[in-house]
């Protein structure tokens, strides 16, 4: 069985961050593993506190999990500080870990606010440059890029712009902002569309860390980068139109949609 690591913090309503990504890596088909970044109290209306994860703690979490298991693919979400960027870049070079997806967590669905101002520094940095693709939403990739994005002409300049100065891969993801859920991939100097079908769901909680966790199961499968997002891509589309609803907010996607077998009845 192919495996993945997630590096992320925990979403105690489920929907998003590490609980997302388990249930995303089980249903693409890989043993999901995790080092938690922070514990967060959150629900689908917002994040009331965050309890961060202290740097020594968090390498002996990937120390023990590089050492015993070698994840085939690598997601990271929410990392909040510099101090935990600088020990996860540590640590993936010292393994030479492969397949990394980073998802730049910077703000929740709700609208919380989830990465330190000085953290984006160091992510750009140290942590960027080892990415095999980073997954930006707009106004992460508008930080990321330090330019406005408004059209989707400013999303080819963004990703690339993003891209030639981390040295990664760029999945610029369009949203409802500029398109319907069209994303761009700029890779090696060539620009591939993904376009994607709007549903109208507005339970969107926690979309970000299933398309990065997902992408990251296929590329643990051996899939390209190409056909890794547009899996992914169908997985999230599919979880959207079971129209899943809870809580009061916005709500979770169903990554159990597809779950099939006695024990799921």
């Amino acid at each position: 069985m192919r495996t993945a690591l997630s590096i992320a913090g925990s979403d105690s309503c489920g929907g998003a961050g590490i609980q997302a990504d388990i249930k995303t890596m089980t249903m693409n088909g890989v043993y999901a593993m995790t080092a938690i970044t922070a514990l967060t109290a959150q629900n689908t209306t917002g994040v009331t506190g965050i309890l961060e994860s202290s740097a020594e703690f968090l390498q002996k979490q990937l120390d023990a999990v590089f050492e015993d298991i070698f994840p085939d693919a690598v997601k990271i979400g929410m990392v909040s500080s510099s101090a935990l960027i600088s020990v996860i870049a540590d640590r993936l070079k010292h393994y030479n870990a492969k397949n990394i997806v980073v998802d730049p967590v910077m703000v929740a669905t709700s609208g919380s606010a989830l990465m330190k101002t000085d953290a984006v520094n160091t992510l750009i940095k140290e942590l960027l440059p080892l990415a095999t693709v980073i997954t930006p939403n707009i106004p992460e990739a508008e930080v990321l890029s330090g330019m406005a994005i408004k059209t989707e002409d400013d999303m080819y300049k963004a990703a690339k712009l993003i891209g030639c100065s981390c040295g990664c891969a760029v999945l610029l993801k369009g949203g409802h902002s500029i398109n319907d859920a069209n994303d761009l991939l700029y890779q090696n100097g060539k620009f591939t569309w993904f376009k994607g079908n709007r549903i109208n769901n507005p339970n969107t909680h926690g979309t970000g860390c299933t398309l990065s966790s997902a992408i990251a199961s296929n590329l643990a499968k051996e899939y390209d980068l190409e056909q890794s997002i547009r899996r992914a891509k169908d997985y999230i589309s599919g979880a959207l139109a079971s129209m899943l609803d809870l809580g009061h907010g916005s709500g979770p996607l169903d990554h159990l949609f597809y779950l099939e077998g006695g024990f799921a009845e």
